[in-house]
């Protein structure tokens, strides 16, 4: 009898404690809406949904360890639609595809101020955003689909180097101090992916080796010498370096 009550008093506490969760971020989500989430405390989130403080920093331990679980919340949808939503950002169109969608539709909503995914992105500080569980799953899914586009090298790498292209702190620079236009952006961002997944069919003067310390492009050197690596004449007709 006493085993069964005891577990009746678990199985009422693990539902409380999600109902009070579910309030949290439902009162927290409608506040960064309003005010934005700078703008917006712990006590303010709490009060919303009508449970104590305590209960708040018990869950999440202080405003950075609410902001990456809200986040994780707003992102849910994207999140959705890359890994099984209709193509070209989900499945059934080709990786490079896969890949331009992804980027290109994360600028567009990098770039739009009601985006809350994207508000809360802002504030959840930067090695946190990256190690969350919404972070890792992104980086993920680039890494997986260079993978099946075919393209040679460290993967993981190579979307922590694509990724840099689409970043908070890089693209609200791009966007908002250099008043570069989503569509130049976006178009960049294809034009990036098409010159690492090579769409146009041309191959580099390298192979990738692994001498044991992780893969690496190795230059064919013959090749240089021949001019199989060709300067590719920048925008303003100077003499581009290698």
């Amino acid at each position: 009898m006493t085993d069964a009550r005891n577990d009746v008093d678990v199985t009422t506490e693990r539902t409380d404690a999600a109902r009070n969760r579910a309030r949290l971020l439902e009162a927290a989500a409608r506040l960064v809406a309003e005010r934005g989430a700078e703008h917006v405390t712990m006590h303010e989130v709490a009060e919303a949904a009508g449970v104590g403080k305590g209960t708040l920093f018990r869950r999440f331990g202080d405003r950075d360890g609410l902001l990456p679980a809200l986040h994780g919340e707003a992102e849910a949808e994207f999140h959705e639609a890359f890994t099984s939503g209709p193509p070209p950002l989900g499945p059934g169109a080709p990786a490079r595809d896969r890949l331009a969608a992804s980027g290109s539709v994360l600028i567009e909503r990098i770039a739009t101020d009601a985006d809350l995914g994207a508000a809360l992105g802002r504030q959840v500080l930067h090695e946190r955003r990256h190690a969350s569980d919404t972070g890792r799953a992104f980086h993920h899914h680039v890494s997986a689909l260079l993978r099946v586009a075919g393209v040679d090298g460290d993967h993981d790498m190579l979307a922590h180097a694509l990724l840099a292209f689409v970043d908070f702190e890089m693209a609200d620079y791009l966007h908002k101090e250099c008043e570069v236009p989503v569509a130049r952006l976006q178009a960049s961002w294809v034009d990036l992916v098409r010159r690492v997944t090579r769409a146009d069919g041309q191959c580099p003067a390298s192979r990738v080796v692994d001498d044991g310390e992780g893969p690496r492009h190795d230059v064919d050197r013959d090749a240089f010498d021949q001019g199989a690596l060709v300067r590719e004449a920048p925008v303003d007709g100077s003499q581009a370096d290698l």
